[in-house]
């Protein structure tokens, strides 16, 4: 049929998930310019972008979330759909296996893992057939945090420090607003909104999702919707959420506005939100053989432009320097802002294994121990283990089982991002131990951290779910929730509310 189709769709799987889009770059380098020296957005802008030269250099995965691939796909008339759907799939599954996407795809109701990123809604494909003899092929790559930090609203309704939306674009500004504050730092920023106004729950959270397919710097051809889109952008950035919530002068480096007719009840504005890893790329391919004709989003006659144009994250001498296992002296002599760099043994635990640890003992001695909300793509190597990407997962959903798991196992550190919540901070104070934030997306960074993967325990809940044994050297991250009851993620929270209250 088409010779060089799957070859075709598996370089741009490989691409989209190890380098990022000229126009996101520049973004991204834009906030890292704009970030005074020194302060802890700064430094988590100067991990990403280290992360991300050496996700595009050594071809690895910007973020060890690779997400649920998004296929967007205008074919000739006649093409057979049902043949491209089937390469598609085997491309994902061949990228899969080589590392460069995790194994994501869960069967929703028996939990288990498919391992290859197959199975019923997995990948997602749309086709629309058109008049011309090439293909187009868009992908999407979205990961479960920021797709944690979607939402959607039924207007008119109350916004908390907004007041009342209302049924106008005056209520969709407030909407949007609305939507990078409650983000935070769950969702990696800063962040990239696609929004639509209208539809169905369903149409209109689609609607939202494919306004990520357009560039950052394009401009609306609704001249209503392009000043609505100017107006957020000159504005929402005073909310001081920042880089990973940190606080910071860049919350939101793009927002894209759709809109669908609706229902007379009803009137939903719909945002996806996107995290600073906002992987998606393009390809249009040869009818006849399925070869690439171009690029989309990028010219690869166009060398790539390094993100940092200097040395990336470097030692201050203020560091503080711990080695597992950790003593509570040690923990309770940190405080909020504190960056910290980790050596020795650490363990991964994300959902399944804090469900797990609520009703057995841990297969490993956690007493003084680093526990890291990660879900790391891990590949075998000969007898052993390669740790391919490895930065953090969202800290949020570990909140009901975090605090009861630091009291009865000694945990000491808890790694992760976008911060936790009150039940975790009392049970820091209460029995010795921190919080501390990694940088999301920095999959690259922190794998090149682990100087060897030991082991792992509970495999058979997946290669993201599992507990894995890694041996680390100078993993660095930054103390946001500490021992004295204090947490950076619940002050800028109440301080972006103060300035999110101005923008009413």
């Amino acid at each position: 049929m088409l010779p060089a189709f799957f070859g075709s769709i598996l370089e741009l799987v490989i691409k989209t998930s190890t380098d990022l889009p000229p126009d996101v770059r520049a973004a991204m380098k834009a906030a890292l310019a704009d970030e005074p020296a020194g302060t802890q957005s700064s430094q988590a802008l100067t991990i990403i972008a280290e992360n991300i030269d050496q996700a595009s250099e050594g071809e690895g995965a910007i973020c060890q979330d690779t997400g649920l691939p998004t296929f967007e796909i205008k074919v000739p008339i006649g093409a057979n759909q049902t043949w491209m759907a089937q390469q598609i799939r085997d491309a994902i599954a061949e990228a899969t296996r080589r590392g460069k996407l995790r194994p994501n795809s869960v069967d929703s109701v028996t939990g288990k893992n498919s391992g290859n990123n197959l199975g019923p809604g997995s990948p997602v494909i749309h086709f629309e057939q058109r008049d011309r003899d090439e293909i187009e092929v868009r992908l999407l790559l979205k990961g479960g945090g920021c797709e944690n930090t979607n939402i959607q609203y039924s207007v008119p309704c109350e916004l908390a420090h907004l007041g009342r939306a209302d049924r106008n674009l005056e209520g969709v500004r407030k909407c949007i607003l609305h939507a990078v504050w409650q983000a935070q730092g769950k969702g990696c920023s800063p962040g990239v909104l696609g929004v639509c106004i209208g539809g169905d729950r369903a149409s209109g959270y689609l609607q939202a999702k494919q306004q990520l397919f357009r560039t950052l710097d394009d401009i609306n051809p609704d001249p209503a919707l392009a000043e609505l889109e100017a107006t957020i952008m000159k504005t929402v950035n005073v909310l001081g959420v920042g880089t990973m919530g940190f606080g910071g002068k860049t919350s939101l480096i793009g927002c894209k506005i759709g809109v669908l007719n609706r229902l007379p009840a009803c009137f939903f504005v719909s945002v996806a939100y996107d995290c600073w890893a906002f992987r998606r790329l393009g390809v249009v391919l040869d009818a006849k053989d399925g070869s690439i004709r171009r690029w989309i989003y990028r010219d690869p006659s166009h060398p790539v432009v390094p993100m940092l144009d200097q040395a990336g994250f470097s030692r201050t001498g203020k560091e503080v320097v711990l080695t597992s296992p950790i003593t509570e002296e040690q923990v309770r002599s940190l405080k909020v802002g504190d960056v910290v760099l980790l050596n020795g043994v650490m363990y991964t635990g994300r959902d399944s294994v804090h469900s797990y640890l609520m009703k057995h003992d841990p297969p490993v001695d956690l007493n003084g121990g680093i526990l890291y909300h990660c879900g790391p793509v891990v590949l075998k190597d000969g007898d052993g283990w390669k740790m391919m990407a490895a930065g953090p997962t969202t800290s949020a959903r570990e909140e009901p089982y975090q605090g009861e798991v630091i009291r009865k196992f000694g945990v000491r550190v808890v790694i992760g991002k976008g911060g936790m919540g009150a039940k975790t901070l009392a049970a820091l104070e209460e029995h010795g131990a921190v919080y501390v934030s990694a940088i999301g997306g920095a999959a690259q960074f922190y794998a090149k951290c682990v100087e060897k993967v030991s082991d792992v325990s509970l495999l058979e809940f997946g290669v993201p779910e599992a507990m894995w044994h890694m041996h680390v050297k100078d993993f660095p991250c930054i103390v946001t929730m500490d021992s004295h009851g204090n947490s950076l993620h619940k002050d800028i929270e109440a301080e972006s509310a103060k300035n999110l209250a101005t923008l009413a």
